[in-house]
């Protein structure tokens, strides 16, 4: 291992940061997330193998430790410090039979923490990382590397549970493994297609009402709505989103854009060719038009460098009527500040814009079935490949699906009218923790995980009916037809074009920060079109296009 420390330093070093990776957020229409996936595919986990042929029996009977390496989830920050003290990773441990050791890195250091432990060759048996788009070089430089285990051979022998639930779902097959048919992790995957929207604009319903003002569907529709939100309102920025790291960084997406044909990112168009959204004439458009709307202070004056708690306050306060966010951390966050202040007060998701009413929009926010986030590798050094196997298998099984879902019968959850239900410990927490920050004590189903993400959970988590209207409205795009599946670059590839999207990245922020802010012209779009091509934006979709025929050939 240690011979690769100076290599993988510098890759490090001249990819990782720079490194852009297409992971589509996942959507697939089938509601197999309603029932468990032994429910759909079998329990017992047989499969044509002989190897693989016998039924697991859990818990293990193992006297063995495993050692863990993963960050913490967002919900458990400031909640526990540490998996060893949380109800769920016991509950994991006690239904397996196998005992973990945890590592766990600094808050917001993953990567960091991952990069020193990988260089020093000292490597635990399991690593919940995004190899696919986090690792310079993707998942085939870190087998080739010797950093974590090319998992076909152990997924045939030891986990029959999610070989059984790949061969049923070969669109999620296709999704998990590399061009070159490695397995490298047991993936996190959204049973079903609702479980793949969750962000969009939305807007206070109770300004439009009283100011008799429909739902905005046009880009004319918003600009009316946005003045009457200003000028009878108040509303000193109207509209406003999250800018940082990147400026306007909720609208990559193309909640805005799309209307104007384009996204932030790359994109299939109508005639099946990869494009990039900055370098297209429907770019320049969607730039004119947030110049306009910032000039006119439609928009939060302090937009390029709005946090999440800028955001917080814009629309506590009611100076924010229109956003782009979430709906669990967005409506569910913000209701309650709103009902506190205006009892009438009201979000709801808006329809993405388009240009013509009755038009669909082009774009929007929907993630891949296969959500790289909390995939779990082996790590090619680990002694104890098929206990680790079996142990992330159960993830996949009738009873693990349970488990990583809704938790432990009778405390986290009870069975009512066949349907898994929240308890109050989750959704009334008597410690006054939010459910998001109490489902992370027993459950991984609202987060990420080796496990079938089930739609029964955001059945509940979305307690509120605008929330789930807002899924919804998002739903109803033309995304599947325009986003990138989640393709991967060779480790060559992936080394250049991190590199040429590091200066493309720099290019389209200073773009849109200054044409919009207005300290350039909306014409000096066609400059920055010209800077694209020197920067070898035409060697970037060459590789993104290689990338996509090597998917289609999975």
């Amino acid at each position: 291992m240690k011979r690769n420390k100076k290599v993988f330093t510098v890759l490090v070093a001249t990819s990782l940061m720079g490194s852009l990776v297409v992971a589509c957020s996942s959507n697939s229409s089938s509601p197999s997330g309603s029932s468990s996936p032994a429910a759909s595919s079998g329990n017992s986990g047989t499969t044509s193998s002989p190897a693989a042929a016998a039924a697991v029996s859990y818990p293990l009977k193992s006297d063995k430790t495993l050692t863990y390496w993963a960050e913490i989830t967002g919900n458990l920050v400031g909640v526990k410090s540490a998996q060893a003290d949380v109800p769920f990773y016991q509950n994991w441990q006690k239904a397996t039979g196998v005992n973990l050791k945890f590592l766990t890195p600094p808050t917001n250091q993953g990567k960091q923490a991952l990069n020193v432990m990988l260089a020093s060759g000292d490597l635990p048996d399991m690593i919940e990382f995004n190899f696919q788009g986090d690792f310079p070089g993707g998942p085939e430089k870190a087998i080739k590397d010797g950093y974590i285990l090319k998992l076909n051979d152990a997924i045939d022998k030891y986990a029959p549970n999610l070989k059984k639930y790949l061969k049923e779902h070969p669109d999620v097959d296709k999704q998990v493994k590399t061009d070159n048919g490695s397995y490298y992790v047991f993936p996190f995957i959204r049973g079903d297609d609702y479980l793949r929207v969750f962000q969009g604009p939305i807007i206070r319903k109770d300004w439009l009402d009283e100011l008799g003002l429909p739902v905005p569907e046009t880009i004319d529709d918003w600009y009316t709505t946005l003045k009457a939100f200003k000028e009878k309102k108040g509303a000193t920025a109207a509209f406003s989103v999250v800018s940082v790291p990147r400026p306007f960084n909720e609208l990559a997406n193309g909640a805005f854009a799309s209307a104007f044909g384009v996204t932030r990112d790359f994109f299939i168009d109508d005639k099946g060719a990869i494009k990039f959204g900055p370098a297209e004439k429907g770019y320049k458009d969607f730039l004119a038009t947030f110049h306009k709307w910032y000039e006119e202070g439609l928009i939060d004056k302090n937009f390029a460098t709005a946090d999440s708690k800028a955001l917080d306050a814009n629309i506590a306060s009611g100076a924010t009527g229109v956003t782009v966010q979430n709906a669990g951390g967005g409506i569910g966050k913000w209701q309650p500040l709103i009902t506190a202040k205006d009892p009438k007060g009201v979000l709801v998701g808006a329809p993405y814009p388009v240009l013509k009413k009755g038009d669909i929009a082009m774009y929007s926010q929907k993630d891949p079935a296969n959500a790289p986030g909390g995939s779990v590798a082996i790590t090619a050094s680990s002694k104890n490949i098929e206990t680790a196997t079996r142990l992330l298998d159960y993830g996949y099984s009738e009873e693990g699906h349970m488990l990583f879902n809704f938790g432990t019968a009778g405390v986290s959850y009870n069975m009512e009218n066949n349907y898994p239900k929240y308890t109050d410990l989750l959704m009334k927490n008597p410690d006054k923790l939010a459910p998001a920050q109490a489902m992370a004590l027993y459950i991984r189903g609202n987060h990420n995980g080796p496990f079938v993400q089930d739609k029964r959970y955001i059945e509940q988590y979305l307690a509120l009916q605008t929330q789930r209207d807002a899924v919804t409205t998002w739903s109803k795009t033309d995304v599947d037809k325009h986003k990138l599946p989640p393709i991967t670059a060779t480790p060559e590839e992936s080394t250049e074009l991190a590199k040429i999207m590091t200066d493309i990245d720099t290019l389209v922020d200073e773009m849109t920060l200054k044409i919009i802010l207005g300290t350039e012209p909306v014409d000096a779009f066609d400059k920055y079109v010209e800077k694209f091509k020197s920067v070898k934006l035409d060697r970037a979709i060459e590789i993104k296009k290689a990338s996509l025929d090597r998917y289609n050939k999975r």
